[in-house]
């Protein structure tokens, strides 16, 4: 997860923030809100990489 996207790579991750910069219907409309789509932040300078499990025992 990074920011509000969920995906199981960076490169979901990537394409979930420009399909929400570019206003895809993926997202939706939330109804009531008056204000513009609030802006993603730029993803980090580097891969955004899967959280490993912990070990079970």
């Amino acid at each position: 997860m990074w920011w509000n996207f969920i995906g199981r790579s960076h490169e979901d991750i990537a394409k979930a923030r420009d399909d929400w910069q570019n206003s895809s219907e993926r997202f939706g409309a939330v109804e009531g809100y008056a204000g513009e789509r609030l802006p993603a932040p730029a993803l980090p300078n580097a891969v955004i990489r899967p959280r490993r499990n912990p070990p079970r025992h």
